[in-house]
């Protein structure tokens, strides 16, 4: 299992909060645009702790998390202010890969079994920052995914004695030293029993987490880095020693843009994630979003059957073209009418229809009529065509299926669009079923 580097983020609905050693605690920006910029630049996955205080600051974190989980393409674990059930549910609903308990709090200890009954050990962390708390985590090895330690004691008592405690045999475990640690990053993941580190050192701006890793990998510590498979020398280049590159959005598919490479440029995108290019005009290395701020981070890398042209899947900022188009295939010259046959991309056309009536209503719509009517007729459609489905099963004939499966799905949409629900969540929830 490689070793992963967990960027932690401290929550107060929707700021993130940074503390220094004196104890003195300020805003270091939006948590949402925060968490997108560790993803994009290394992180393996982020810890969210949560210190709100009663009920409307923490439904309001939740919000938050939500957003998180939804813009970011990395896991995200998420705790505190966890006093029932229902705040574990909220927390995994909200797109919280893991949920950990504060064993701390004897509420929490209690809550261990009910909850990973409820949603499966491998999404419950206990959260120890004491040897008695450690120990208590071990007595419910088989309730628990694995290990949040807060404190450098009990991770050195872990580190160290882990193999002598009675059934201890949690898969997971991930370390937050305190300031002025003893632990380096370093030593935690150098230790077999360590899975992930998780420290402030990796909140600074001027940490490049992409660095931190390759300086790691150098030390022998198996963490995520970019590696091809392939060597510059086995690529064919063009007869100016460039590899072309088609570039193309990971999520949607759409190509952006073709540009080329150098080997330096290849060089540099692979140890980065973020895409480098030589401009052929300027005769100089390019780093796509440096000027901009369009950065292209990798996804993906693909070699063509010749060796000789590049597809890479990235996620772009803002517009991949120098006009402020998303793409620099903009201009249609030649079209043949066509039936658009990618399942996602017909789901949002329908639904995006869907949304317009409810911003711009249109006399006689039907889509209108149910948004009138209300969320109770709504529902009482979805529950009809639900209805519709299992009787047209009972009959052989595929076409009523299909046709009442389409009815179902339009009144689904219907209900998204009423309670603000997009296909984007209902895909990043599948994918990470």
């Amino acid at each position: 299992m490689k070793k992963e580097l967990i960027v932690p983020i401290f929550l107060k609905e929707r700021a993130a909060l940074c503390g220094l050693a004196d104890g003195t605690v300020y805003d270091c920006g939006d948590a949402v645009k925060l968490a997108q910029h560790y993803s994009n630049h290394g992180a393996d996955s982020i810890l969210l702790f949560d210190l709100s205080q009663g009920d409307a600051q923490h439904d309001a974190s939740i919000g938050t998390i939500k957003e998180i989980a939804s813009a970011v393409d990395i896991p995200v674990y998420g705790g505190g202010n966890i006093r029932r059930m229902e705040d574990v549910k909220k927390l995994i609903y909200a797109g919280c890969r893991k949920v950990f308990l504060n064993y701390s709090k004897e509420a929490n200890i209690a809550l261990t079994r009910e909850v990973s009954d409820r949603f499966g050990k491998e999404k419950i962390l206990a959260c120890v920052r004491s040897i008695q708390e450690l120990q208590e985590a071990v007595n419910h090895t088989e309730k628990l995914g694995g290990l949040v330690i807060l404190e450098d004691h009990a991770a050195g008592m872990y580190m160290e004695h882990a193999g002598e405690m009675e059934s201890c045999t949690l898969p997971e475990c991930v370390v937050f030293p305190e300031d002025g640690s003893r632990l380096t990053v370093e030593s935690l993941l150098g230790s077999e029993r360590i899975t992930g580190a998780a420290c402030r050192e990796f909140m600074s701006p001027g940490c490049d987490l992409m660095e931190r890793k390759h300086e790691l990998h150098a030390l022998g510590i198996d963490v995520n880095t970019y590696e091809s498979e392939l060597s510059w020398e086995e690529l064919k280049k063009n007869g100016d020693g460039l590899l072309p590159v088609v570039v193309q959005d990971y999520k949607t598919q759409e190509v952006l843009m073709v540009a080329y490479m150098n080997q330096e440029a290849f060089d540099m995108t692979v140890r980065s994630g973020r895409m480098t290019y030589w401009s052929r005009s300027r005769q100089e290395l390019w780093i796509k979003g440096l000027t901009s701020g369009h950065f292209q981070y990798v996804k993906e890398l693909c070699i063509d059957c010749d060796n000789d042209t590049l597809l890479a899947k990235v996620l772009q900022v803002g517009a991949a073209c120098h006009t402020g188009n998303r793409s620099c295939f903009y201009r249609t010259i030649l079209k043949k009418e066509y039936d658009e046959t990618n399942p996602l991309k017909v789901f949002e056309d329908v639904f995006a229809v869907i949304e317009d009536r409810k911003v711009h209503p249109k006399e006689g719509s039907y889509t209108n009529y149910l948004f009138d009517k209300g969320i109770d007729k709504i529902l009482k459609k979805v529950g009809e065509e639900a209805t519709e489905i299992v009787i047209a099963a009972k009959n052989p004939d595929p076409e009523e299926i299909k046709y009442e499966i389409s009815d179902f799905l339009y009144h689904v949409m219907v209900l998204m669009a009423e309670r603000g629900v997009t296909w984007t969540d209902i895909t990043k929830e599948l994918a990470r079923r």
